[in-house]
């Protein structure tokens, strides 16, 4: 990875991924490749190809296309309004022209007529800057030669500059979503996200410099000046205005500024995008706004956000109709206008009060949890959801589940031992099962709830990059991180089945429920030993098994939950497997073989539910999904029991939107929206 220098620059890599001219910025292919090992391809193809096909998704699942799109335009700003840099840094040629008007459909275009490779876009909130930034990836790859950097966006909002710099965070990013350029080669030293950032062969859409906390964005201001990267920023016009204030702008980037949305445009997007018989009912809406330049609806509707609003809002069947736009008694300012169109749209596309009061009520918790957030985010992760909870209670939930599961599966496994193998009856078996699962899911709770409370804020929580295989071709990740699971979790285990046997030896027999079936000394300790060995053979066992996920394998939001509850699975698997197989082949030699085959099958169901249920509640990011986002918060009302197909539902209602690994709102203004306190009319 590149160091920051002392003074916070980070240093360029000594590999060039574009030509600078006086005609701009030229897309050239690498002289060099970062090769995927995996496939023996170049990652940077492979990135390229799923980015293109990820982009194209999320323009079909936002509804736009060519026939329907609005035609946003952007000027340089005006001269003395914004801090901007010495054209002579960007350009060159400080008397030289600066062309950089132009449309959506020429980005692409008019960011190679820059020779620092550097554009900030700016605008109000909903103008466009988001769908500029999707064009600018569409429209870069279409023209991209095989080797060349590859155009991706990055939401901002998520990125601490005070604690981790732009081009670890840019790779981080890309790990997150797609698992595969975590990977190291053989050869040692960086992964192929890393890699790629490096060798400049990544070319980030960083949207939303605004998003970033106020605090924090002298840091980005400076990071962002004195990288070597190139990029496209996007941000709100007064927020970049002020973090610029006092200074002369980003250091060599170009700067142009979204226009509003003329008004013929406006209506002739709300015409086609309403039914034919509605059509004519904007016809008084355009007639307004000719009329009244300065008027509230037309510097209202002067944003793709507010005319899409507009067009969901009273647009279609069952509507108000365009009409209601025109009460300048009920709309006698713009933003008073604007609050309308947001408020209104959930019930817009949530027909059914009902169910448009249940989803506002979720839509609010989870607007308020990435605004309760220690760094506040867009990125509406699924891993990170209830974490905005007090660390006792997600450790008190996490605690009580994996003591209930592991409790009841002892209580019934004890039940059917007593009265096969001793002389009490079913009264006593059932008595002692109860108390001996209750005593065993209490040391398990209280010791799982222990290792989460230390585990939580660690990278253990988050998804893995991995997936549990048994393909012979996959690449395994060994060496010191498989010989430190076995050290860690033997020893854990083994403390563990001590405290347990200490219970069994001294406060079951106190309360009267000895049944004679505890053995000597000699059993007494076997068993650790047996549960310490046992456990680091499973975990030894699953680090093997790990291996990075496919190059082709692009992970949405789902597609990683997924994968990690596979995981989850697939070590519960391997805990029965190993606990049962131990159990009966130490059965073998003492015991009949029905009986082995008994212990085998009650030590495997022990083992996966005490073992591999507890260790993924507590140390597994689906573990802390299902504990919080699918039994705690739907158990106090906060979100659907159904979280998952709320939240797809959602996005098909383009309420919610898909990026990457994780969900946003549509828009940051809609996330205000439902935080904000009610202001009234």
């Amino acid at each position: 990875m590149a160091e920051e220098a002392p003074g916070g620059e980070e240093q360029a890599p000594h590999v060039i991924n574009a030509q600078q001219s006086g005609s701009g910025t030229q897309v050239v292919a690498k002289s060099i490749n970062v090769v995927n090992i995996g496939t023996g391809r170049p990652a940077q193809d492979e990135l390229a190809a799923s980015v293109l096909l990820r982009r194209r998704d999320e323009q079909a699942q936002l509804g736009i296309r060519d026939g329907r799109r609005l035609h946003v335009r952007w000027t340089p700003p005006d001269d003395g309004e914004l801090a901007t840099e010495d054209p002579e840094l960007v350009w060159g040629d400080r008397t030289r022209k600066k062309n950089l008007t132009g449309r959506l459909d020429q980005i692409a275009e008019v960011y190679e007529r820059i020779p620092t490779g550097r554009l900030v876009v700016l605008g109000k909130a909903g103008s466009g800057k988001s769908v500029l930034g999707t064009q600018f990836v569409l429209q870069w790859l279409a023209k991209r030669p095989a080797g060349a950097a590859v155009a991706e966006i990055f939401s901002l909002g998520s990125w601490n500059p005070g604690e981790v710099g732009l081009t670890r965070w840019l790779s981080d990013q890309l790990s997150r979503d797609r698992p595969w350029l975590a990977t190291v080669p053989s050869d040692g030293g960086m992964t192929l996200a890393e890699r790629l950032v490096s060798a400049e062969l990544i070319l980030p859409v960083l949207d939303g410099f605004d998003e970033i906390p106020e605090g924090l964005r002298d840091d980005a201001r400076e990071k962002l000046s004195t990288t070597w990267l190139r990029y496209v920023l996007t941000s709100r016009y007064d927020e970049y205005k002020e973090a610029v204030e006092g200074t002369t702008g980003l250091e060599r980037a170009a700067v142009v500024v979204l226009a509003d949305l003329p008004p013929d445009d406006s209506v002739t997007y709300l015409r086609r995008t309403s039914p034919q018989a509605a059509r004519s009912g904007w016809d008084p809406v355009l007639a307004d706004m000719d009329a009244n330049p300065d008027g509230p609806l037309r510097q209202a509707l002067s944003t793709p956000l507010m005319v899409a609003l507009a067009a969901a809002v009273h647009g279609g069947r069952g509507t108000s109709g365009p009409d209601a736009l025109l009460d300048a008694a009920e709309f006698p300012t713009p933003d008073r206008l604007e609050r309308h169109l947001l408020a209104a749209f959930l019930p817009s596309v949530y027909r059914r009060p009902a169910q448009a009061r249940r989803a506002q009520r979720w839509l609010t918790y989870l607007a308020h949890d990435l605004k309760q957030r220690e760094t506040p985010t867009p990125n509406l992760a699924w891993w990170e959801l209830g974490t905005t909870l007090p660390l006792r209670q997600r450790t008190a939930v996490i605690a009580f589940l994996s003591g209930l599961s592991f409790a009841v599966v002892t209580a019934i496994g004890n039940i059917p031992v007593d009265l096969v193998a001793t002389s009490h009856g079913l009264g006593f078996a059932v008595r002692r099962g109860l108390v001996v699962g209750s005593l065993h899911g209490l040391l398990l709770g209280v010791a799982f709830g222990f290792i989460y409370h230390r585990a939580s804020g660690n990278d253990l929580l988050k998804p893995s990059p991995i997936e549990i295989t048994l393909r012979r071709d996959a690449q395994r990740q060994l060496g010191e991180k498989l010989s430190s699971r076995i050290t860690i979790g033997s020893l854990v285990a083994l403390a563990g089945a001590v405290a347990i046997v200490a219970v069994d030896r001294s406060v079951v027999p106190w309360l009267g429920l000895d049944d004679g079936l505890g053995g000597g000394l000699v059993s007494a300790a076997q068993f650790p030993l047996i549960v310490g060995l046992g456990t680091g053979l499973v975990l030894g066992i699953t680090a093997w098994l790990e291996t990075t996920v496919d190059a082709d394998k692009s992970m949405s939001c789902v597609d990683l939950l997924r994968m990690n509850r596979r995981n989850v699975h697939a070590h519960i698997l391997v805990w029965a497997l190993v606990f049962g197989f131990i159990a009966w082949f130490g059965g073998s030699f003492t015991e009949t073989p029905l009986r082995s085959i008994q212990l085998g099958l009650v030590f495997g169901i022990e083992g996966a539910f005490a073992g591999g249920l507890g260790y993924g509640l507590c140390l597994t990011a689906w573990g802390q999904w299902v504990a919080l986002a699918r039994v705690w918060l739907p158990l106090t009302g906060r979100l659907p029991w159904r979280l998952v197909t709320f939240l797809e539902d959602a996005c098909d209602r383009r309420v919610l939107r898909r990026a990457g690994a994780v969900y946003q709102f549509r828009h940051g203004r809609l996330q205000e929206q439902l935080t904000a306190p009610d202001e009234g009319p």
